[in-house]
């Protein structure tokens, strides 16, 4: 079995050594993106996170970037005026800039302009004006950190699809993932609440998003279009009072379960729900709050576990033809992934594979009572028994 220690994803984070917030900015970064936070998905080297701004010995730059590191890489470069009226600075960000563009779309390059002033630079790449962004510092971090996970999406989904043909690649990279705002009308806050998640998606993201009754084209069946979305979607379910209640909403989220569609819940509860369905576990949960003030909060959790659904199929892409008796399972499996199970008999062979912790004691033994004949292991657990 290849066990290669080649991480899956490199982000180099560059800024110059004066520049305080820079650093601050590039700590959230790491933070958010680093090994520690996505070991159980991508291993011990799976995500690295590079800095670059101190200066190389006898040098008046850092380090240059390894681009064998890793599959995938990213350069983050926090542009200020101080970077752009040093030429050094300019030559080595110009460098950077270059070699990424030579490496296609395995590798990409990020301006962030801290300051109009960095302009003068004039980058081919686009930039993420920051210097624009009208909110407090924290509020800025929490939208750099959404906007480049989203980017960092775009680049892992690519790597998955292996497409060729350079017109094809852009085509393939540029295409938008699609939101589906899975709701119930039945009660006062679920349309509400999903229009405000469309209208905030249409402003502030490069998402496209899904919302049955705008976006079902005229003469096809409703059902086949609604099912097609969720299976080739990333399902944001908001759990309303009535909305356990309604067949469809029960029927959208068993489909993304059935299809492993990246998920999360929001929780926008009013009062009581009679009956909350039971497939909606294992999944990051989110609170909207009464003035739908948390749609921000509730994008990036998305995009945090749409990114880590990516990690994981990068991970285990290179087994999948090997065991094709195993289910490789994002998140911990339940009951109802037995339905997904490669061998649909759970003839003796199968095997659900899944991101560390293990599963709890109750866990486990309900899934010995009920499928006897099917293994559950984590990731870790499951190479060992394969070496």
């Amino acid at each position: 079995m290849d066990t290669t220690t080649r991480p899956l994803f490199a982000l180099y984070v560059v800024w110059h050594p004066s520049n305080a917030s820079g650093g601050k900015i590039a700590e959230k970064l790491h933070s958010h993106f680093g090994p520690n936070r996505h070991r159980n998905i991508a291993g011990d080297t799976g995500l690295s996170v590079i800095y670059r701004s101190e200066i190389a010995p006898n040098s008046q730059v850092p380090l240059s970037i390894d681009w064998d590191e890793a599959e995938t890489t990213a350069v983050v470069v926090l542009m200020d005026s101080v970077i752009a009226g040093d030429t050094a600075w300019s030559n080595y960000i110009d460098e950077l800039s270059k070699n990424t563009q030579a490496r296609g779309l395995s590798a990409r390059f990020f301006p962030i302009m801290l300051e109009s002033e960095a302009r003068e630079l004039q980058l081919e790449e686009q930039a993420l004006r920051w210097d624009r962004w009208k909110e407090s510092n924290v509020v800025k971090e929490q939208r750099l950190v959404s906007d480049l996970t989203y980017e960092f999406i775009r680049m892992l989904r690519h790597r998955l699809r292996k497409t060729e043909a350079a017109e094809a690649s852009l085509a393939d990279y540029l295409e938008k993932i699609h939101v589906f705002i899975s709701h119930s009308k039945h009660d006062d806050e679920g349309e509400s609440i999903a229009r405000s998640i469309r209208n905030w998606l249409h402003e502030h993201s490069a998402l496209s998003s899904f919302f049955d009754v705008y976006d079902i084209p005229a003469g096809l069946s409703f059902q086949e279009v609604l099912l097609h979305q969720v299976q080739t979607s990333v399902l944001v379910a908001l759990h309303t009072d009535s909305y356990s209640s309604r067949e469809w909403c029960r029927r959208e989220v068993v489909e993304a379960k059935r299809h492993h569609v990246p998920m999360i819940v929001v929780d926008c509860l009013h009062d009581t729900d009679q009956r909350s369905i039971p497939y909606m576990g294992n999944v990051p949960v989110v609170r909207m709050g009464p003035d739908h003030e948390r749609i921000r909060t509730v994008i990036g959790c998305l995009f945090d576990e749409v990114f880590r659904t990516y990690l994981w199929r990068c991970r285990v892409e290179p087994f999948r033809e090997m065991y094709p008796n195993v289910l490789f399972n994002a998140r911990p499996p339940e009951l109802i992934s037995l339905a997904t199970l490669p061998n649909r008999k759970g003839e003796t062979g199968s095997t659900i594979v899944y991101p560390e912790p293990l599963l709890g004691t109750d866990e486990a033994r309900l899934f010995s009572e009920i499928a006897p004949n099917v293994r559950t292991l984590t990731l870790t657990k499951w190479m060992e028994k394969n070496q």
